[in-house]
């Protein structure tokens, strides 16, 4: 059985990884005012993705 490949040779159950991956990495982008993001990606596919997010203070 073959499997149907998209434009750029990509299969379409990767390609729905990559967008729910890309999905929720901007949900964390908008969410974020000041921080990082960091992805890790394991064997081709997004498997975290850390929020580190800062607080700034006014001095007293």
């Amino acid at each position: 059985m073959s499997t149907i490949q998209l434009a750029g040779g990509i299969k379409p159950d990767k390609f729905q990884h990559v967008e729910e991956s890309l999905a929720n990495i901007r949900e964390a982008l908008l969410s974020l005012r000041f921080g990082s993001i960091a992805i890790t990606v394991h064997e081709d596919r997004v498997v975290q993705i850390d929020i580190t997010e800062k607080k700034r203070l006014r001095p007293s």
